[in-house]
């Protein structure tokens, strides 16, 4: 007899809810792939690093978005392929990124917009230098 059934991939949990990759529609997103990049990143720690080289001088009371979660998603919407920070509009509010940013994709947070991410800037004294 033959087997069908796939093999499954286990998901971190995210706000103590289990994750389950199905395909019975209900809120769709075409980048399930972002999942297994997010995995990577987190394993590798790369939003992690990047963001220890950027102060953060905005009031700690009026921050919305850490500034690792913004790299975070700038990360994975580049590498899938979405390289300008204006294809964020709809991105932020997208269930897979969300659970790859680790938000839940219905009741959790919408990610940083556009302006947001777009605000998120190297300073110049971090900049690399032309040689």
């Amino acid at each position: 007899m033959l087997d069908n059934t796939l093999p499954t991939f286990p998901f971190p949990a995210v706000g103590r809810k289990k994750i389950t990759a199905a395909f019975d529609a209900g809120r769709l997103s075409s980048d399930g792939g972002v999942l297994l990049l997010a995995q990577a990143e987190r394993r590798l720690g790369i939003a992690e690093r990047l963001a220890r080289f950027i102060p953060d001088r905005r009031d700690p009371a009026r921050v919305m978005h850490a500034i690792t979660d913004m790299i975070r998603a700038r990360i994975l919407a580049m590498a899938c392929g979405y390289e300008e920070c204006n294809n964020f509009g709809p991105l932020r509010a997208d269930p897979a990124f969300k659970l790859a940013c680790g938000r839940l994709p219905e009741s959790g947070a919408d990610l940083a917009s556009q302006p947001t991410l777009s605000r998120l800037r190297m300073p110049r004294t971090y900049a690399m230098q032309s040689t």
